[in-house]
């Protein structure tokens, strides 16, 4: 391995998953300025919108989460590209 490339800073940060509430602890170098209280110690907090204990492919379950409305962003934005087709085709004839 070369040296010098690895980060130094590791320190023990919670990750939260935001669709399920779990919490757990690992050595992370993420920056981050909140803090979340486990087992009453203070540690720096990540906010995750999939884990482990809510991605599909771990819990066996499949659902849908589209907390940030992607999906209808999507839509709303490209809804100005569609074409017409039955308006065109009354107004030829």
């Amino acid at each position: 391995m070369k040296k010098g490339i690895h980060p130094e800073n590791y320190r023990i940060v919670a990750f939260k998953d935001m669709s399920n509430e779990d919490v757990f602890l690992t050595k992370s170098t993420a920056d981050t300025k909140e803090t979340i209280e486990v087992d009453g110690v203070e540690y720096p907090l990540v906010k995750m919108e999939i884990s482990r204990s809510s991605h599909p492919f771990y819990t066996g379950k499949a659902k849908l989460i589209d907390t940030a409305g992607r999906i209808d962003k999507f839509k709303n934005k490209y809804d100005k590209f569609k074409k017409p087709a039955a308006k065109e085709a009354k107004t030829e004839e």
